[in-house]
């Protein structure tokens, strides 16, 4: 069960800052909820990565499925340890949904925790973002995407800025009345007046996206009269 944790910096100064400094953001912020990230303590590196390999590329829901069968193949009730993982059978894996690129990856994971290369959560703590990047994507499948994900909703650091999300990419064309979804390098030069606070602009530009859903849903089952107005 996910559990909020104490972040490593104050989410109500960062808050304050970007408000400051970026009309629209402020905005956005003012009608969105309030930034949170639910972290769950107990969770190592090594799972938060296996975790985030399942959800690549595929729906929220979908993936958390998958996820849950993966958990359920673990003897202690939490995910497979990665020596559990390395002894399954691709078919195992394959049947409770993964693909094989990502059992590959989920092997190629388990495999660089037991020799050291996936840092434990103690040393990924005291790595810098930039250290934790350049060690993780050397295991199969995990990309800096995955490791941006890792970085934010793991470890709860401040200044990450996923350029490549689409989610993010979203957000920003709504919040900012874009036409076309940015290119990641508008979106990195843009994202240097939120710094040192990205990570909680980027979740905004997310809730932007929730918030353009439900506008359009509230549209789509009003009357037609009341659709009429809104249109005006």
């Amino acid at each position: 069960m996910s559990e909020v944790v104490t972040l490593p910096f104050d989410h109500r100064q960062a808050i304050a800052h970007l408000s400051k400094t970026d009309p629209r953001l402020a905005r956005l912020i003012e009608k969105s909820v309030e930034f949170k990230l639910d972290i769950e303590a107990a969770q190592s590196p090594y799972e938060a990565l296996l975790e985030a390999i399942v959800y690549q590329s595929i729906s929220g829901k979908a993936a958390a499925t998958i996820f849950a069968r993966i958990q359920a193949l673990g003897a202690n009730g939490r995910c497979p340890t990665p020596e559990e993982i390395l002894r399954m059978r691709k078919s195992v894996l394959r049947k409770a949904g993964l693909s094989f690129a990502k059992i590959a990856a989920a092997k190629d994971l388990a495999r660089k925790t037991i020799h050291g290369v996936v840092p434990t959560l103690a040393e990924a703590e005291k790595m810098s973002d930039q250290e934790l990047v350049d060690r993780l994507i050397s295991v199969r499948g995990i990309g800096a995407w995955t490791v941006e994900m890792f970085l934010i909703f793991r470890l709860g650091r401040p200044d990450v800025l996923p350029i490549h999300d689409y989610g993010v990419q979203k957000g920003f064309a709504l919040t900012y009345a874009k036409k076309q979804i940015p290119k990641p390098r508008e979106l990195a030069q843009f994202g240097e007046r939120w710094r040192p606070y990205r990570t909680v602009a980027s979740w905004y530009m997310w809730r932007a996206v929730q918030l353009a859903g439900k506008d359009a849903r509230k549209i789509k089952k009003a009357p037609a009269k009341n659709r009429r107005k809104r249109a005006v």
